[in-house]
């Protein structure tokens, strides 16, 4: 069984990026959609990357983006790993998958199938809840159940949505993710990471990886 990855999302500062590597994070996430509390300049983002410990892996979140507006700001901060929420179409994001990894996001909400996801071969998944106006970082569940269906289609599903330490394993249990990510959940404020929080979240989403069984994920 591949080890499971964990995504700190919405990380805003140095000091929260190196804790995030420290305590055990594959990756963190860094927000440029200037709508979201915690956005960041690509000069910050950039200053966060250079801090960063080897072998953590930095990803870039953008909604609604055009295909240049992602690979200016990911090739002037230096990211190898880009998030698309909103819009994207299949053609953009194949397009930056030469050049990028590139990450998809879906919404749980009642008009997601999770055979849509077939429309991205190119793509990793993330699964997130919905929201009407916000992209990410809601606090909001998703629907685990539909997530799991997803399973089938995508290459790499991440499982994200209000997952903190106390429901990841749950969550794990349910879904069999090849990655969590989180948010909110350990944030004492929007883009504040609690530190002990992250180091709880990961270890209840380690604890839980045992649990994945299923071969084909």
């Amino acid at each position: 069984m591949n080890r499971l990855q964990i995504k700190i999302c919405g990380v805003t500062n140095v000091e929260d990026a190196r804790g995030c590597a420290e305590l055990g994070a594959d990756m963190i996430g860094l927000n440029f959609y200037p709508k979201s509390a915690r956005y960041i300049r690509p000069q910050q983002a950039r200053e966060i990357i250079e801090a960063m410990l080897r072998g953590v892996r930095a990803v870039g979140v953008f909604v609604d983006p055009t295909a240049s507006e992602v690979r200016r700001i990911a090739k002037s901060v230096g990211l190898e790993y880009v998030q698309l929420h909103g819009d994207v179409p299949p053609e953009t994001c194949r397009e930056l998958a030469s050049e990028f990894r590139v990450i998809r996001a879906f919404s749980t909400d009642g008009q997601f199938k999770p055979e849509d996801v077939r429309s991205f071969p190119e793509c990793d998944v993330i699964v997130d809840a919905h929201h009407a106006e916000l992209r990410g970082g809601t606090g909001l569940t998703c629907d685990w159940l539909a997530a799991r269906a997803t399973l089938p289609f995508a290459r790499f599903l991440i499982l994200s949505g209000g997952l903190n330490a106390q429901n990841v394993g749950d969550a794990i249990a349910t879904v069999g993710p090849h990655a969590v990510d989180v948010c909110t959940g350990v944030e004492t404020a929007p883009g504040v990471k609690d530190h002990r929080a992250i180091e709880e979240f990961i270890a209840a989403a380690r604890a839980a990886e045992h649990l994945i069984v299923d071969p084909s994920r």
